[in-house]
C-alpha cells in the first residue's frame, strides 16, 4: 500500500513505513510544500497503530535532502525567517518525540535542513557516499532547525563547532567514526539495511520502545539526577503492561513471545 504527495512517497510494508521524500531533480530540497508534506505524513504514521516503525530517505542516488530551498530562503525577511525555522523544529521534534523509532536512510548529501532531519531521527544509517553537513554559515545565517543543538548533544562542542562555525561536509567514514551514524553500507544496500533495523525494532513490544526513547530524549536535556527519576519512573511504569508479563514469561518459558503493546 502507498500514497502519494506531490513531494513526498509514503508507503507500507507490514509494520513500518517509509517517507522518502521525493524531489530527486532538486537533490530532495525542503521547500516549504514539502516541509507541510513531512509533516502530514509523519502525522499519518504516528496515527496508524499498526505501524511500529519508521524510515525516512531521499529518493535518487545523489542526495537524502540538500537542505531548504535558498530561493524561498532569499525571500523572506527575519520575522518569516524566525516563523520558517520554527516551522521545521517543529516538525523535526514531532519525529524525535513520536514515541515510535524513525531510522534516517541517508543516501548522498545530507546538508543544511537534511543534516539536520536526520538528526531528528534516533538512529542514521548511511550509505558509502553520504556526505553530512551545516553550510549554512556560508550563506550568511545560521541553522535553524535544531542542527547545532542536536549536534552539541550527540557529538559534543568541539565536533558540533567544526560542523557549523567552519560549514565543511564530512564523509560516511567520518560520519561513523565521529558516531553521528551507526553503520555505513554501499548505497545498493542502504534500504535493505535500514530495513532490517526496522523489523528488528518492529519484532520488540512497542511500549519498551516507546519508553527506552523517552528516557534517551531526557538524558540529553536534564541533569543526571532528573534522567535517573524519570528513568525509574519508566522502569516502574513497564512493569504494569502486559507487555513485560509477556516477555518474561516467554524468555523464562523459552519460547517466542508475542507483544500486543499494551
Amino acid at each position: 500500500m502507498a500514497s502519494d504527495f506531490a513531494n513526498i512517497l509514503l508507503s507500507f510494508r507490514g509494520r513500518v513505513g517509509t517517507i522518502t521524500l521525493n524531489r530527486p531533480d532538486r537533490l530532495n530540497t525542503l521547500s516549504l510544500d514539502t516541509l507541510n508534506e513531512l509533516r502530514q505524513a509523519v502525522e499519518i504514521f504516528i496515527k496508524r497503530e499498526d505501524l511500529l516503525v519508521g524510515i525516512i530517505t531521499g529518493a535518487g542516488e545523489k542526495a537524502f535532502c540538500a537542505g531548504a530551498n535558498v530561493a524561498e530562503l532569499a525571500k523572506l525577511n527575519a520575522s518569516q525567517a524566525k516563523a520558517f525555522a520554527e516551522m521545521g523544529q517543529e516538525i523535526f521534534s514531532l519525529i524525535e518525540n513520536s514515541g515510535k523509532p524513525f531510522i534516517a536512510a541517508v543516501n548522498g548529501y545530507a546538508f543544511g535542513g537534511g543534516c539536520e532531519l536526520a538528526l531528528a531521527c534516533p538512529i542514521r544509517v548511511a550509505s558509502d557516499n553520504a556526505r553530512f553537513g551545516q553550510p549554512e554559515i556560508k550563506l550568511g545565517f545560521t541553522t535553524g532547525f535544531g542542527g547545532s543543538q542536536r549536534l552539541v548533544r550527540l557529538l559534543g562542542k568541539s565536533r558540533a563547532t567544526e560542523l557549523c562555525l567552519f560549514g565543511e561536509p564530512i564523509d560516511a567514514k567520518a560520519a561513523l567514526d565521529w558516531g553521528l551514524v551507526v553503520k555505513v553500507v554501499p548505497q545498493a544496500r542502504l534500504l535493505e539495511e535500514a530495513n532490517l533495523f526496522a523489523d528488528k525494532l518492529a519484532s520488540y513490544p512497542p511500549l519498551a520502545v516507546k519508553f527506552t526513547l523517552e528516557v534517551l530524549n531526557r538524558a540529553s536535556e536534564a541533569s543526571l539526577s532528573e534522567g535517573l527519576t524519570y528513568e525509574a519512573n519508566l522502569f516502574g511504569l513497564s512493569f504494569a503492561t502486559e507487555d513485560m508479563k509477556e516477555g518474561t514469561a516467554a524468555f523464562l518459558e523459552k519460547r517466542k513471545a508475542e507483544f500486543k503493546g499494551k
